[in-house]
């Protein structure tokens, strides 16, 4: 697990190598254990190294093929580089180091751009192949790890971070206004946009393509897609029994490091399974959870603290246990840090993310986690109610788009940016944004299942990609690998041929709710239903406590809506209530201020808007 960086001048004009070493230092967090360059005139790549397989010398960064015509600087990890190197053997490779990145560079060199269909991994890769004068740039299938490219005026560059695009004299920030757009409807980026202007994400899946000397040759092309679609081949016992083999191979084959290991462990049921299966391969396994003072908390809040669950669950497995409990005071100290690492602003509330993480990397180098699970086996089964009785598709994507407009609706956004700004908010429609992430392959579906399965495709591709995001962000901030076992290739592709209706109950019954009851609508789905996920927590059961696994979904989540209005209430108003706070030069301070009140005075719950505007105002005064 690295940093990588690389700089391409498509004109063919000579790279500076200081810059390019600038760029690579600027992640430093990613790969403090060493540093790597390569360059040959018009291009050059930087990385920097976190030895997790193979820690020798050997395994160095960026490497070649021996006759020097293919680099790659590559940051991932692939979990059948061994099979995939006795295949490459029989094919007539030879090796010099027990790498992963050497597997995937002789893959490169014997099936092309192909060999990513071969990968059952996380990554993202930079090749050179002065063979075709190309550079191209590979990311996982998930989106697990991040890839950005700028490219303007003959020059291209890549990161890991966008912030190594900072030390290069040709770029310059301006924020980009339908990114914004996009992030204040959504609370999050749907797009391949960044709130850096001139600067994209390269999309999961994708493999990218630019070509020296032809300024236009810029290339995407997508090599993979979710396709959730019922299969009715094996009985509801044969779909459980290949889902528990699938789950224990994939989190067995993720076990795979020169370093140790450890695992998240919260009160629920994904990371203590996970925490099982890994407890058998390593003794005295290190885990850990991240807990919350609850004294000011109130309301569904009180349950966020999950420490009690989890130390039980330590105590079953016999792991050794740590925590961090944070306080409202923990946001407000660590806003600058965070937002400096985060960046690419992302979904909601994710300091105790970068705690938790903070905490895990003072014990080893590589931590498990349960993530996708949720989004795999329909584990938000609130969301879905929008998703089962629909006119036509319109009418379906109509409601969906405005479930998913978190933070600003499109009639407050006629008010709520500067005037100035609002052509340009206008003439960018993220509902066809919205729409264009939804269709996916072709949009003709009408009965329950389909729009269910359809919205587990919108949502993995959106919603679990933006936390994906943020945890590499935050947990490479301190030299800290994250592995999700719940993307292994093999359980993916078998979770979206599962029926829906194993992973919820009788869609023609499915309960109806009011969305304005004043008790949150989860709890009460729960109670009526204890719906969502109901296969995977058949399988689970096998590895966890029976109340573990039927057992109300909970979140990560600090109790904010509670501190946002009480103990952190000064820290938001003397930020955001300030005249000269940054957001003002995009937004209308006093809507702004209105909405904010609405919370402080407890009659909407405002906190994802708090949150976002605590997050760009950090960002403008961090990049601006």
């Amino acid at each position: 697990m690295c940093g990588i960086t690389g700089i391409f001048n498509t004109n063919s004009k000579p790279i500076s190598l200081p810059i390019l070493k600038q760029m690579t230092d600027i992640i430093k967090h990613r790969g403090p254990d060493s540093e790597g360059f390569w360059y040959d005139s018009f291009i050059g790549f930087g990385h920097r190294r976190l030895s997790i397989i193979d820690l020798s010398p050997l395994a160095s960064q960026p490497m070649s093929t021996d006759n020097g015509r293919i680099v790659i600087t590559y940051n991932g990890e692939i979990y059948n580089f061994q099979n995939l190197r006795i295949e490459l053997e029989s094919r007539g490779h030879s090796f010099k180091s027990r790498s992963d990145t050497e597997v995937v560079l002789k893959a490169y060199k014997e099936w092309g751009k192909d060999c990513v269909s071969k990968f059952n991994g996380m990554f993202a890769f930079a090749i050179w192949d002065k063979n075709i004068n190309t550079l191209l740039l590979f990311r996982d299938r998930y989106g697990i790890k991040p890839l950005y490219y700028y490219k303007k005026d003959g020059i291209f560059l890549f990161s890991s971070e966008i912030k190594s695009f900072l030390k290069h004299p040709d770029f310059s920030v301006n924020v980009c206004i339908p990114a914004m757009s996009e992030y204040f409807s959504f609370q999050n980026i749907f797009s391949n946009l960044t709130l850096f202007e001139d600067v994209k994400l390269l999309q999961p899946a994708n493999i990218l393509s630019v070509e020296l000397n032809k300024p236009d040759s810029l290339k995407c092309e997508r090599y993979w897609d979710f396709d959730f679609k019922d299969s009715d081949d094996l009985t509801e016992i044969e779909y459980v029994n290949e889902l528990k083999r699938l789950f224990e191979q994939a989190v067995n084959r993720q076990l795979i490091s020169d370093v140790e290991i450890g695992s998240y462990l919260s009160g629920g049921l994904d990371s203590g399974s996970i925490t099982c299966i890994a407890s058998k391969t390593f003794k005295n396994l290190k885990t850990f959870t991240c807990g919350f003072d609850l004294s000011s908390a109130s309301g569904l809040e009180l349950s966020f603290d999950e420490r009690k669950k989890a130390e039980s669950l330590s105590n079953i497995y016999k792991t050794e246990h740590y925590e961090v409990v944070l306080k409202a005071g923990d946001m407000e100290r660590v806003m600058e840090e965070l937002i400096w690492h985060l960046e690419d602003l992302r979904v909601g509330q994710s300091y105790p993310n970068f705690y938790v993480s903070r905490l895990a990397s003072k014990f080893v180098k590589v931590v498990l986690s349960g993530a996708g699970g949720d989004e795999l086996f329909a584990g938000y089964p609130w969301r879905y109610y929008r998703a089962i009785v629909n006119d036509d598709t319109d009418h379906y994507v109509d409601k969906y788009y405005k479930y998913w407009q978190r933070i600003i609706n499109d009639k407050v956004k006629n008010k709520f940016f500067q005037p100035e700004l609002q052509k340009k908010i206008s003439d960018y429609s993220v509902k066809q944004v919205f729409r264009k992430v939804i269709n996916g392959k072709a949009l003709n579906i009408s009965s329950p299942e389909e729009y269910l399965n359809r919205s587990l495709y919108f949502e993995i591709k959106t919603f679990l990609h933006g936390l994906l995001l943020v945890e590499d962000k935050l947990s490479m901030a301190h030299g800290l690998e994250t592995r999700v076992p719940f993307l292994d290739n093999d359980l993916v592709d078998f979770s979206m041929k599962v029926p829906v209706k194993y992973k919820l109950k009788n869609l023609t019954k499915v309960i109806r709710m009011n969305e304005n009851v004043a008790e949150p609508k989860r709890e009460r789905y729960y109670k009526r239903t204890s719906d969502g996920k109901l296969i995977l927590r058949n399988v689970l059961s096998h590895y966890v406590p029976l109340d573990y696994s039927k057992g109300l979904k909970q979140g990560f989540a600090a109790p904010d809506s509670s501190w946002f209005k009480g103990e952190s209430i000064d820290y938001i108003k003397n930020l955001l209530f300030d005249k000269r706070a940054r957001i003002y030069d995009y937004i209308q301070p006093s809507l702004a201020r209105d909405l904010m009140n609405e919370h402080f005075e407890g009659r909407t719950n405002r906190r994802l808007l708090i949150w976002s505007l605590l997050c760009f105002e950090w960002w403008n005064r961090i990049f601006k």
